[in-house]
C-alpha cells in the first residue's frame, strides 16, 4: 500500500490519539447515562483497530521498499 508521509503521519495521529479517546468517551457515557454510548464506543474502538491495521501495512510495505534500495 503506497501513501504519502502526510497521509501515513494523520492516519497514524488519528489511530494513536484521537480514536483512543473512546475510553474517555465510554466512561463518560456510562457515568452520564449517554443514549448509545456503547454502540458509539464500540464504532470507535473498530475504527481505530482499521486504521493500526491500514498504518501497520503502509509501514511494513514502506520498510520493504528501503530494504529493497
Amino acid at each position: 500500500m503506497k501513501m504519502t508521509n502526510k497521509a501515513y503521519d494523520t492516519l497514524k495521529i488519528i489511530a494513536l490519539l484521537i480514536l483512543p479517546i473512546s475510553e474517555f468517551i465510554g466512561s463518560m457515557a456510562s457515568i452520564w447515562g449517554f443514549e448509545y454510548g456503547n454502540q458509539i464506543v464500540a464504532t470507535l474502538v473498530a475504527l481505530d483497530v482499521l486504521m493500526g491495521y491500514i498504518v501497520k501495512i503502509a509501514s511494513d510495505s514502506y520498510n520493504k521498499e528501503q530494504n529493497n534500495e
